[in-house]
């Protein structure tokens, strides 16, 4: 605890920045749509590709709006 801090204002302090934390956690996972899928069979090596779903899906979406 930082010296000259009541107890009350440290746990107020502690607990805004755990709110903070995990609401920018769930923000970020929102718009990146992580794949939290595990397949049965572990990919070998060389065969895993990521993509950032919610990015992928983002840029869909501008390229109909565009030729609309």
């Amino acid at each position: 605890m930082p010296a000259g801090t009541s107890w009350p204002a440290y746990l107020k302090m502690v607990a805004a920045s755990m709110a903070a934390m995990l609401a920018g956690a769930e923000v970020v996972h929102r718009y990146y749509l992580p794949d939290l899928s595990i397949p049965e069979i572990p990919p070998k090596r060389g065969e895993l590709k990521t993509e950032l779903l919610g990015l992928k899906a983002k840029e869909e979406q501008d390229q109909i709006s565009q030729q609309q």
